[in-house]
């Protein structure tokens, strides 16, 4: 508490002076305190007004419950400073006109002196008294006023503190605006003296004084509380809240609403608070606003009028709930939907594709997106499908194929594992600079697996710079996931397929192949059995070379049929080591060529010196003689057989071509069957037994390649891709 005089200015010990040059005692032996120059016992020493039984006067307003009393010292406090309490305490002194005069509150079980006039300088050692021994407390408890003229004889007062000269005390409660009793303003002078009706006026006034600063400030303070209340409440809300006046200007935003709207409030009183300003009340309005990045972000708004006590608009309050999570996770659950749709009706995943990616596009509200799928025996990763949005900047490049470990999708397809761009237009980000030109600048890359590994990858591209969300990448993994699913589930149901009809074929190469020879063997056994011995003779070594000749044939397909079956089921022994395919297929080109002699038939070739892969050498080169021998037993009338060999990135092409033999389309996806040979196979009655193609495809697979016959109906070419990496 300040120490200085908020009336005359002069301090304590000064008013103290003039106390004594007046005459007067200092009113701490009032207190039951000791003066600097005065003892207990002195004579002058009169009463002590604060050390007296817990007597009260008949009547009086309410006391004040200990639980107010002793949590307003800090009211008190704000309020009436030792300034304003000792200026209240001056006025009251001279209005009794009386030496000494005090304020007090109560603080829990006793009263602490707030402002005083004419008390000694010593004071803060007697500042704090017992509710239950003073005269305030009878003021406190009474909840009125106490007169005494005469401590000596004021039969309220016990014998035990009346003095030698006893003295007179004034004193008035102060009260709350509830009417409950929060301390006590008084007036005292060391003699006794008679109250005059304008002196206890005087004190009740400067008590009311007293109350109604209380009230005011409580009022105050219950107001600030409010509002910090008030302001703590709407900082912790998610939701944006703002307020304006009646001119539209904004006078509230908080924390939430100022994030929402880029920190500038300015730009929330569009578009609820004007439609509030005019008398509309709003609930759950749909508002769609881009936020920091041009990414749209979703909102439900409530807004109504702020009306006053004549039911006059003052004012609008506005708040925004930011939904853009639970549209997103709408939108997730939609783009799902149409994934597995599409997956649902379609055959194959390229077909697919365009539909997915549309859905993908849609969906993240992003610009274009592309699927690869991994070309194992190439060693690239092809583009797929792709698809932009409608408007876009068409011609977006996307090159046809790309190697491991290069661009974004190749890069994804190295590490696999997500990739996140933050701006493709930054330098060695992955992407070529053609497809940065096109506007692009976030880029997302999710691996595609299957239950072998990598088969594929998802990318997708915005049109503005956007931070890493767990949530796209977790979306987009799941539509990767989806896409592996499918393919691996269409790799069973064509391995279904092809065992059925590889059943099937079997069962006709049984019925066909293997039947003819053994008809053969045993006809012309029969004839060797019934013949006489001039038969014998003449007949005999000829019909014996046609049964060794078809026992060979029917021994050739026994040998096939257990060498396709065990390499099939992985039980044949495929060694890969480094070896020089263009050395081999030299070699069987030469020995082809010196086997059909005469015949009409030109094997050209176009073979680089060398072009080493990791290979079976032997099983390669039943590869080259199955493809050749094929050739040229399909040319019987002569033609062009056509060998190449090349390096094509991470793979090498083999390819043998032939003039004469048109394979129809709808045969094609059968020539790599068990047992099958094509129409004209049958018509021409050529010799093999249809599964040479089968084992060259097995042999291929277990090299991680690929086979597949081409061509535009001039003939047909089948193309053998060999990686060139160990895997």
């Amino acid at each position: 508490m300040r120490r200085e005089d908020g009336g005359s200015g002069a301090g304590r010990s000064g008013r103290a002076r003039a106390a004594d040059a007046a005459g007067l005692a200092r009113p701490a032996d009032l207190y039951g305190g000791t003066a600097v120059d005065e003892h207990p016992n002195s004579p002058t020493a009169a009463i002590d007004p604060h050390r007296v039984i817990n007597t009260s006067r008949p009547g009086g307003g309410p006391a004040v419950p200990r639980d107010v009393l002793g949590g307003s010292s800090n009211l008190h406090r704000g309020i009436l400073t030792s300034g304003t309490a000792d200026q209240l305490a001056a006025l009251t002194a001279r209005g009794a006109q009386t030496p000494s005069a005090c304020i007090q509150f109560v603080e829990g079980e006793k009263l602490r002196l707030y402002g005083s006039w004419g008390v000694a300088a010593d004071w803060d050692a007697i500042a704090d008294t017992a509710l239950d021994s003073s005269l305030g407390g009878l003021v406190v408890s009474g909840g009125g006023a106490v007169i005494v003229d005469d401590a000596t004889v004021d039969e309220r007062v016990p014998p035990g503190v009346v003095r030698k000269h006893g003295g007179a005390y004034l004193g008035y409660p102060v009260h709350d605006r509830l009417g409950r009793v929060l301390g006590v303003c008084c007036a005292y002078d060391l003699r006794p003296r008679e109250w005059t009706p304008e002196q206890m006026s005087a004190v009740a006034e400067a008590a009311e004084v007293a109350t109604l600063l209380i009230g005011e400030q409580l009022a105050r303070h219950e107001l600030e509380q409010q509002h910090r209340f008030l302001d703590a409440v709407l900082e912790s809300l998610h939701d944006g809240v703002t307020a304006c006046d009646a001119d539209g200007h904004v006078v509230f935003a908080n924390e939430r609403m100022r994030r929402l709207w880029a920190d500038d409030p300015a730009g929330a009183e569009e578009p609820g608070l004007f439609r509030a300003l005019g008398g509309e009340r709003l609930r759950d309005e749909p508002v769609v606003r881009p936020g920091r990045t041009k990414r749209t972000r979703h909102y439900l708004m409530d807004a109504q009028p702020i009306l006053g006590p004549e039911g006059q608009v003052v004012g609008a309050v506005q708040a925004l709930q930011d939904v853009t999570r639970q549209r997103r996770a709408e939108r997730f659950r939609s783009c799902e939907l149409a994934v597995t749709t599409a997956l649902a009706e379609t055959p194959s995943i390229e077909a697919a594709g365009p539909r997915v990616l549309e859905a993908v596009v849609a969906t993240l509200d992003w610009v274009h997106a592309e699927l690869w799928m991994v070309d194992a025996a190439a060693g690239t990763i092809r583009a797929a499908a792709r698809w932009s949005t409608p408007g876009w900047a068409t011609g977006i490049p996307v090159p046809d194929a790309l190697a491991h470990g290069q661009g974004l999708a190749g890069r994804a397809w190295q590490v696999d594992k997500p990739l996140w761009i933050r701006d493709v237009g930054r330098p060695q980000s992955l992407i070529s600079p053609d497809t940065t030109q096109e506007r692009l600048h976030t880029a997302l890359a999710i691996p595609v697996h299957d239950g072998t590994g990598t088969i594929g990858v998802l990318t997708v591209f915005a049109d503005a710079v956007e931070d890493p969300e767990d949530e796209l990448v977790a979306l987009m993994s799941g539509i990767a996931a989806h896409l592996g699913q499918f393919v691996e589930r269409r790799r069973v149901e064509d391995l279904q397929r092809q065992l059925v009809r590889s059943k099937n074929e079997y069962l006709a190469l049984i019925g066909h192949e293997l039947r003819t020879p053994l008809t053969s063997i045993s006809a012309y056994t029969e004839l060797l059995r019934e013949a006489d011995e001039a038969t014998l003779v003449r007949d005999g070594p000829r019909l014996i070379a046609v049964v060794e000749r078809n026992a060979l044939q029917l021994r050739e397909i026994i040998n096939e049929l257990l060498e396709l079956s065990a390499l099939d089921a992985g039980h044949a022994d495929v060694r890969r080591t480094p070896m020089d395919l263009a050395a081999v297929v030299r070699d069987v080109v030469d020995r082809t060529r010196q086997a059909i002699g005469g015949a009409p038939v030109v094997i050209d070739t176009d073979l680089p010196g060398e072009l080493i892969v990791p290979g079976d050498r032997d099983r390669l080169r039943q590869i080259v003689e199955n493809l050749l021998g094929s050739a040229v037993r399909y040319s019987p009338d002569g033609g062009h057989v056509e060998v190449s060999l090349r390096r094509a990135g991470r793979a090498a092409e083999l390819a043998v071509s032939d003039a004469a033999a048109d394979v129809p389309r709808d045969e094609r996806e059968q020539l790599f069957t068990g047992g099958y040979r094509t129409s004209r196979g049958h018509d021409r009655t050529l010799p093999g037994s249809g599964l040479g193609l089968t084992l060259s495809r097995a042999v291929v697979e277990r090299h991680h390649g690929s086979i597949e016959l081409t061509g535009d109906g001039d003939g047909t070419t089948i193309l053998v891709r060999l990686p060139l990496d160990v895997r």
